[in-house]
């Protein structure tokens, strides 16, 4: 098997601090991809690392990619299709049938207004897909800018127009530890000796903890999560 640590996610003393969010963004994009179809829309593709896959196994008939004239670079050979300035979308109304913004939100400085520029570019009965951590360290600083509770997220898509909003977490209280040993391990200032041992010791306990986990039907008080997946509809 070809590892790429999106699709395929190798589970290895290396991986523990990416394994866990990377198989539950590829898990929450297989179990939607009944919804996909059409012309989709990528919003913050980086290097677009779910393209082939959801081409494949989907009734996307066309995918598009777009990011930021700012966007880190994450891959020479693959460019996005278009570029914007993160306020206005360089497309007319009622353009896709699908938008996907996976770990994106969470970058965006006014994420009612870019959500309002998906609503105007999908068309009546498009869906929006997204996913976005809530257990994660800060990255690409200082364009790091939330972390959202359901109740947030959901208000703010309501505010936007959609309806039928389903957000549900991608992992509960067993993952989130998981998730943050694996960060501590590989991620926090450990010796190269220290970070071996430690993390060829926790590895076994790290897939115990993922073995299991039981993702919260609720967001209920006291509930931990690792992230959340939402899909939306515009009526």
């Amino acid at each position: 098997m070809v590892y790429d640590n999106y699709i395929n996610v190798p589970f290895h003393l290396l991986n523990l601090d990416r394994f866990y969010i990377r198989t539950s963004i590829r898990n929450s994009l297989q179990a939607h991809l009944n919804l996909f179809h059409g012309m989709l829309l990528d919003v913050g593709c980086g290097a677009m690392p779910y393209k082939k896959y959801i081409l494949q196994h989907s009734q996307v008939s066309e995918y598009h990619g777009i990011d930021l004239y700012t966007a880190l670079e994450y891959a020479k050979e693959v460019k996005p299709d278009y570029y914007w300035d993160g306020k206005v979308l360089p497309f007319g109304d009622n353009s896709f049938d699908v938008v996907m913004m996976t770990e994106v939100l969470e970058h965006v400085p006014d994420p009612e207004a870019v959500l309002n520029e998906v609503f105007r570019v999908l068309r009546k009965g498009g869906i929006i897909f997204f996913t976005i951590p809530f257990l994660w360290p800060l990255h690409e600083v200082p364009h790091d800018e939330y972390r959202f509770t359901p109740f947030a997220i959901n208000r703010i898509l309501d505010r936007s127009g959609f309806s039928e909003i389903h957000i549900h977490a991608t992992g509960g209280w067993n993952a989130s530890l998981a998730q943050m040993l694996g960060l501590w391990v590989r991620r926090s200032a450990l010796s190269r000796f220290k970070r071996w041992l430690l993390s060829l010791l926790l590895t076994p306990f790290i897939r115990y903890l993922i073995s299991k986990d039981t993702i919260p039907p609720d967001f209920n008080e006291g509930q931990m999560i690792t992230g959340l997946v939402g899909i939306a509809q515009k009526g």
